[in-house]
């Protein structure tokens, strides 16, 4: 049946609901959700009154009513890199067993954005949020609201927030351990961001397996870049101009490792005969190149999920006490992109 005022269609309310099904507003709001007693001949006709209306609860209002929701916001960096997508859909796969919906929100790398989402995310009456931090505001304001907060892939709030993170500095470690196994001792580092933890935790993971291999650590090897390929592959094309004697490049993200490719393919350096080539983040790109790219994989997908299980546990009251983070163990996965250096 359409509603429509001054010739606009509308939803059908708990009210058309209750006027169809020969009941008061209350009756139906009781019979559709269950909460207060109605008789089951009652529940049956304003279920069918509800059905040939075409009727959908509104759960936002229903929030703001309760002061809580079964949403859950999500707040991640990029919703263009697959690696945040993976992440995303380990979130959700957990959230949406437990009957909850998630809320997403891609604030582009921008901590303004950031904030405002949180914002967005109060104004919802969500009762948790999960974030891939920029900053420590966002988690600040959302626990200062009485929102549960889960900081992944990042921490920015240790104090305030639970966490769930992959061990950033042990993947950087097998990575280069793995090069400087096959000869390799001029190394470029192309990395983009050292203030959040998986940057600071991959160039200390870096510089542990050159301390361990008696290698010393050049900074003129370390290139630091933007937010972007294109930006790895510029700082990259400045390193091997002023370095060309390089044999290998760890590349710290997804993002700076298709940089790195695209800049090596230029200069029609073959991998990995010129230059051996390792990445962190393993994407299905890198096993449809030709030589496949030796990666750090994270598991991404179950970081997701194991965030959401916090999470939840935080919220049904299973989980008390102070924040707890949980790290969890990347693994290398060698390909074709390294070998051991022929003459140094």
């Amino acid at each position: 049946m359409n509603h429509q005022v001054d010739g606009v269609p509308r939803r059908a309310t708990i009210g058309d609901v209750a006027r169809a099904a020969g009941v008061s507003p209350s009756t139906a709001s009781r019979a559709l959700t269950g909460q207060g007693y109605a008789a089951a001949s009652v529940k049956l006709r304003v279920e069918a009154a509800a059905a040939r209306l075409g009727y959908v609860p509104d759960d936002i209002a229903r929030s703001l009513k309760r002061r809580t929701s079964r949403l859950v916001g999500v707040v991640i960096s990029d919703l263009r890199n697959q690696f945040y997508a993976d992440l995303a859909a380990g979130i959700e796969q957990v959230l949406g067993e437990a009957g909850y919906q998630m809320v997403l929100v891609n604030d582009d790398g921008d901590a303004d954005r950031e904030l405002a989402g949180a914002r967005t995310l109060l104004a919802m009456r969500v009762p948790g949020a999960i974030v891939t931090p920029l900053t420590p505001e966002a988690g600040a304001q959302l626990t200062a609201q009485g929102v549960r907060v889960v900081e992944v892939d990042r921490q920015m709030a240790q104090s305030q927030c639970d966490a769930v993170l992959v061990d950033s500095e042990e993947g950087a470690r097998a990575a280069t351990s793995h090069l400087l196994d096959l000869g390799h001792r001029r190394i470029a580092f192309v990395i983009d961001e050292l203030e959040w933890t998986t940057g600071v935790g991959r160039l200390a993971g870096y510089k542990a397996a050159l301390r361990a291999a008696k290698v010393r650590f050049d900074q003129r090897l370390v290139a630091r870049v933007g937010f972007g390929s294109g930006d790895a592959a510029s700082a990259l094309s400045t390193l091997l101009d002023a370095r060309p004697d390089v044999t290998a490049v760890f590349a710290a993200n997804n993002l700076m490792a298709s940089g790195v490719w695209q800049e090596l393919q230029r200069r029609r350096l073959r991998v990995p005969r010129d230059v051996s080539l390792v990445a962190f983040d393993d994407l299905p790109w890198m096993t449809m190149v030709q030589p496949a790219v030796s990666a750090v994989s994270q598991p991404v997908v179950s970081m997701g999920a194991r965030a959401a299980e916090l999470l939840l546990a935080r919220l049904s009251g299973e989980l008390t006490g102070p924040p707890k983070t949980e790290w969890l163990a990347p693994t290398f996965e060698r390909r074709g992109s390294t070998r051991k250096v022929v003459a140094d």
